[in-house]
């Protein structure tokens, strides 16, 4: 503090007593600068308080806070009740995605603009010098240190215009909700029965197993595939329900005879005995990474890689992930054959499918 108060006297400036009656808060605030050897070279007030010009800036950023509450709020109301399941014929959901990315996006442009307008237009114009210096801290620096964030707070002129912070608040708070939805959301497990994250179109429909069909809808008999070939499946439902079913495609194998020994002890020691029928196996093409479609198969080591990140998959040891980012097995369809010959599932598939998320085992 001695040094602080040596250095002023050398400057011709005799200290100023901040606890002295009638000193102002812009005195102190300057007092501080000067301690702390900074100089104010330039300091403007932009606008008159109480002017025409303060009063149209302040309605202009407040415009933009509000647009930003505005746009925050549509965000929630798609967000929440916005038709998003892929529905035949009845059109809307394929807004979903672009509204929520046109609400948000105009909330963040409203939020930058209404504060870079404060900024530029509202706030005064101030050009400080400190020199670099090392102190220790007095009750003076804390009095001063006070009462610059006060003095900040005044600047911003939230009290001599209420409008400004009445609409920056109905503006951010609606921001706030923005950034809570998803995660609100995402703490409800399953909030429905037919919850398109946990069923495929292999699930039972009115009673009956689903048959495994071509991408033509054509189903498929066990001779279709040859010893150590594959063929992508998909389920056997109408023709525009199974638009609603973009997880369900499955890779059907028919294993060697030695390779599908290995699989079927491995598949009774992980629990999904009965999962295969004969040498024929079915797991989802959906990779547990990124949702890449996991589809090059190689006969020779039984294994399946996804050629997005290169994980690879041992088919005969319940599709483990054995190489690359992949953390999860891919899920197996229990399948079998009907009375006419063709596969169908048994049962929809028993873990979920695609890419792993936080409540997935």
């Amino acid at each position: 503090m001695s040094t602080q108060i040596e250095h002023r006297a050398q400057q011709g400036r005799e200290p100023l007593d901040v606890h002295a009656p009638g000193v102002t808060q812009f005195d102190i605030v300057r007092e501080g600068a000067r301690r702390d050897d900074i100089e104010i070279v330039h300091y403007e007030p932009q606008v008159v308080p109480g002017s025409k010009a303060e009063r149209r800036l302040t309605r202009v950023v407040a415009a933009f806070f509000l647009l930003t509450g505005l746009a925050a709020t549509a965000f929630l109301v798609v967000y929440i009740w916005w038709p998003w399941e892929y529905s035949a014929g009845r059109g809307g959901d394929e807004f979903y995605t672009p509204l929520l990315g046109l609400t948000l996006g105009v909330a963040l442009l409203g939020i930058g603009f209404g504060i870079l307008t404060w900024g530029k237009k509202l706030l005064p114009k101030e050009v400080s010098i400190q020199d670099r210096h090392e102190g220790a801290f007095s009750a003076d620096d804390r009095t001063i240190t006070g009462q610059t964030m006060l003095y900040m707070a005044d600047e911003l002129g939230v009290k001599r215009r209420p409008l400004l912070g009445l609409s920056l608040l109905a503006g951010l708070a609606p921001v706030g909700a923005v950034a809570a939805a998803p995660l609100v959301g995402g703490l409800i497990s399953q909030p429905h029965e037919d919850n398109q994250m946990f069923t495929t179109g292999f699930a039972p429909r009115d009673g009956e197993r689903i048959r495994l069909v071509r991408e033509d809808g054509r189903p498929i008999r066990p001779a279709d595939v040859s010893a150590g070939g594959q063929i992508t499946v998909f389920p056997g439902v109408p023709h525009g329900v199974s638009n609603q079913y973009a997880e369900s495609p499955t890779l059907l194998i028919h294993l060697r005879d030695s390779d599908a020994e290995i699989s079927r002890r491995n598949n009774e020691r992980a629990g999904n005995g009965g999962y295969m029928w004969g040498n024929y196996a079915a797991y989802s093409k959906i990779c547990t990474h990124a949702g890449c479609p996991a589809s090059l198969y190689e006969q020779q080591t039984n294994r399946l890689l996804c050629p997005c990140h290169q994980s690879q998959f041992l088919i005969t040891d319940n599709a483990k992930p054995i190489f690359g980012p992949a953390s999860r097995r891919l899920p197996q369809l229990p399948i079998e054959v009907d009375s006419e010959g063709y596969f169908v599932a048994k049962s929809d598939y028993t873990e979920t499918v695609g890419p792993d998320f936080w409540e997935r085992p």
